[in-house]
Parts: C-alpha cells; structure tokens; sequence
C-alpha cells in the first residue's frame, strides 16, 4: 500500500496540478492512498519551516511530497516538489499530467477561495461557542500540574461545553510554558477547547471569566539576598497583586470571579486585589481556607479514629496564612465508634467526643499550624495534591447548587458581619447557594471567640498599615527603615504590637513566611 502526502500553497498552480495527478493515481490504483494538506499563503512559510524541521528535511518551495512508510514502522521518506512527484508516478505507475497553465491557475484560484471560506467558517464556528475563560498565573507552580486535569472533569465547570485555558507565568522560561501546553494538548480533554501561554503582563487576563492564583512571590526559589528580603518581602507581594488587579480591571470581564491560593500572605494578595479591580463586585474575590480547613480535620480525625470525611463543619477566622482560630463550635464526627451510635446519616458535636482540651487548644492547633511545612520539607516540593483538592472543592461549590448546611471556610470581604471591621478580607464561615456565597448567620460569636477575632483584625490591619508606608516610601524614592516605621506608626497600633510582628515577618526561612 502506497500513502503519499501533498501539502501547498492554496494558491500554488502546481500544488493545483499535484492535485489533479494524485487524484488521477487513486481512481487508477486502489492501493494507493494521497492525504491533502491545503495551506493558506500567509501561513505557508511558517508551516513548511517546522513541517522540514521536524523530520530534518530541506525543502524551500510550494508543493511538498513525501512518503508515509507506517508499514515499515520509519518515518516520511520526502519525494520533493512537484517535479519529483511528477517524475516518481511516470517511473513506478506509467501515469503522467497534461493539465494547461490556464487550468492550473483556474484551480490555484478555486483553492484559494475554498481555503478563505473554510477559514471563515471554522472563525464562526469557534466564535459560536463562546468558550469560558480561564487564567490560570503561576502557572509552572507544581499546584498547576496536578490542576489542570482537574478541571476539565464535570464538577468546576458544570455548564461550560468549551474552555479556553490560559498559562500565565512570568519567572519561568517560555520554554517551560510549551512543554506544559504540549502536555496539556496531549491529555486530549474533551471540553478543552484552546491552550494559550503567557510568560509577560501585556495581555494578561483578557477576557477571563475565571482566574486562579497560585503565585508565592516569597518562595524560597525567590529569595537569594538575605538584606532584600528583609527589605522588601512585603513590597514585592503588594508590587505584582497591584499590577494584577490593575489588569483584572483592564481587561477581564466584569463578572469575573477569583480565587487566591497559596501559602503566604493570601488575605493580603486578596485585599490588594479587590482595592485595584472597583469595578467588580468584591464578593467575586475570595482567598482559599479549604486546605486549612482539612488539614484540621486530618488532625481531628486521627484522634478520634475515623475518616477524614467524617469530619464536618469546621471553622477557619481570620488570617488564613497568619493569625488565625480554628473554631469547632458547629463541628460534628459521623462514624464514630463511642457509647452512642446510629445509622450513616447520624452525627455527633467534635467538642462533646474530644475531652482532652489542652490537645484542642495546644497541640492540634501546633499540629495543623506544622503540617503543610512537615511534609514539604520531607518531598522537598509544595503540597500540590491538598492544595488542589482545596482549590476544586471551592469551585465545585461557587459553580454548583450546594446543601445549603454545607459550611466553607473562606476568606472573602467583609461588610461587617460578626463585627469585623468592613473592608477587611477575613476568613469566615458561609455557604453556597445559586453560585454565590453568604455568611453562616447562624454561627454565634463568644465574648472569647471575640477576643480572639479582635486578634485576628489587629494583624491584618497593621500588615495593610505596613502596605501603605512601603507605597509611601516608594513614591518618595526613600530607603526602607524599619525603626523610622515604627517611631510613625499611627497611635491606634502600640509599637510592641508592631515590634512582634516585625520579627515574625523577617524570619529567614520560607516556612517562618507562611507563619504570617
């Protein structure tokens, strides 16, 4: 069996007159089989370059004929041009081509218009059906690896058919954007419609109706000068969130929804980002306490033996990467093998089944504080798998209709529920219902618990404190003094205040970064 291939220029007289003979060749010989490739002029140049490239061919003009030899398990053996495929089917088959100058070029035209419509009509087709846009930054983070399958399976994005992704990811090379596009081509999903990378800011987030952010400017890959760090840890964090939101703004949609993921400083990029995006509403913005939320539960269910799953209701308050409280109030355990039992559906208050309170109050909290840095340290790697699993359960949830006795933990903007001070992004309990979330009312608020919010608030407030000298020491062009800012601070905060979190904030290690 012979299988040729011929690919020209659409408007190629002689790619025209390759076309008549190879059809003249299949209706003579049943054996022989002729794939066509029609290229339009303005791409021909680009095609033929990396079609020769990559069978370590040479050839410079239009047509182009090779031999497929899958039978024999090679590669394309290249015939040539037109003259070539002429000269091979008058040796081996007796067949030669008589077609006039004035019917090549009447052929090349038709090809030509037959290309343009088809283009035309494949531009329609795609623009009818108005994929979802998703942007994805950080994208070379290990997280993104273990996401993108993710996505495209029916729970993120229940009612989109087509799903344009885009990579965005300005520290990696553009080289390691390709290699992750060709093996995203390669999971051949079927609601993937378009891959797109992006290694500048040019046109980030152009009509994004989704965007996740993975980006940790503070990783250890990051930080190489000890003075640096310490001088502008926070100012980078708040120098790329501020361009972000300034593009969101620019060019996202306006219904667009966000979600902040990652290890350090997530109420901060969250809040930066709201103040720069006004346009859109804030509650489309939302920082991830998910993963923290069942790292807690995998702390309280190996003390009381039963799945991770059988732990429900958790509460997360505050700062999700600082300051935060872990709040069982609402908690309940199903499964449990105590005094009392009862049927799968039957569950029983965490704080009634836990009686030793200086675990609850100490170690669990050490453990759950210890456990994402435990087992980085141990793979040398970030905890890609939970925090991934975090990410899908929140959009399964914005995305679908959940039990609306469903609690989440999530940092979102606060208007002063709880009586958190408005304008805050503070992790708090709610609940998902047709696509947009609500507080849990229903959760009441101790005069400890209080103490403890009030806590949480202190911190957030002074990190936006802190946000705002270093802008104010940017515009003036000044050397960053971390004595000079602590003699300014306004009176509201005492300088111990400031002092503690100073220290906590300048520590050297990665895993002392995410204690904030």
């Amino acid at each position: 069996m012979a299988k040729f291939v011929l690919a020209g220029k659409a408007d190629c007289p002689y790619y025209a007159k390759a076309e008549l003979l190879a059809d003249v060749l299949r209706q003579k010989l049943p054996d022989f089989h002729i794939h066509k490739i029609c290229v339009h002029p303005t791409d021909w140049k680009v095609w033929l370059e990396d079609t020769c490239a990559l069978h370590g061919w040479k050839h410079s003009s239009s047509p182009i004929v090779w031999r497929e030899l899958v039978d024999r398990g090679g590669k394309g053996m290249l015939l040539g041009g037109f003259s070539d495929f002429l000269e091979h089917a008058r040796g081996y088959y007796g067949i030669t081509s008589d077609m006039t100058t004035d019917l090549m070029l009447k052929i090349a035209a038709e090809n030509l218009q037959t290309k343009e419509l088809c283009m035309r009509e494949e531009f329609q087709r795609c623009n009818s059906l108005t994929p979802l846009h998703v942007w994805i930054s950080s994208a070379l983070n290990p997280v993104c690896y273990n996401l993108i399958p993710q996505l495209f399976t029916p729970g993120p994005f229940p009612n989109s058919p087509a799903i344009n992704l885009h990579l965005l990811d300005t520290d990696g090379s553009v080289e390691q954007l390709r290699e992750l596009k060709i093996e995203t081509e390669d999971l051949a999903l079927p609601h993937l419609h378009e891959v797109t990378i992006h290694s500048d800011q040019t046109q980030a987030f152009h009509q994004a109706h989704f965007i996740i952010v993975l980006d940790d400017p503070l990783s250890k890959r990051d930080r190489n000068d000890e003075q640096d760090d310490k001088e502008h840890a926070v100012s980078r964090v708040a120098e790329r969130f501020r361009c972000y939101g300034q593009l969101i703004e620019a060019n996202a949609q306006k219904d667009v929804r966000v979600l902040v993921a990652g290890d350090v400083f997530i109420n901060l990029k969250c809040s930066l980002l709201i103040e720069n995006v006004p346009s859109v509403d804030p509650c489309n913005f939302v920082s991830m306490a998910t993963q923290l939320e069942c790292e807690a539960k995998a702390q309280l269910a190996q003390k009381l033996a039963v799945k991770t799953t059988d732990i429900t209701n958790i509460i997360i308050w505050g700062n999700i990467t600082g300051n935060y409280h872990i709040d069982l109030q609402k908690a309940a355990v199903f499964r449990y093998n105590g005094a009392v039992w009862g049927p799968d559906r039957f569950s029983q208050p965490v704080l009634d089944m836990i009686y030793d309170r200086k675990w609850l109050e100490t170690d669990s909290v050490r453990l759950v504080r210890e456990r994402r840095a435990t087992i980085s340290s141990k793979t040398n790697k970030a905890t890609g798998v939970s925090t991934t699993n975090g990410i899908l359960a929140v959009l399964r949830a914005w995305n679908n209709d959940t039990s609306a006795d469903e609690f989440f933990s999530l940092g979102v903007y606060s208007t002063g529920q709880f009586g958190i001070p408005e304008g805050l992004v503070f992790s708090m309990p709610v609940s998902f219902r047709a696509g947009q979330w609500s507080p849990r009312l229903d959760v009441s608020v101790t005069d400890e618990l209080k103490t403890k919010l009030e806590a949480c608030t202190d911190e957030l407030k002074t990190v936006s404190m802190r946000i705002k000298y270093l802008t104010w020491h940017t515009v003036l062009c000044l050397p960053l003094s971390l004595h000079f800012f602590v003699m300014h601070l306004e009176d509201t905060f005492s300088k111990a205040k400031y002092s503690s979190y100073t220290n906590m904030l300048l520590k050297e290690q990665c895993g002392d970064f995410s204690g904030i």
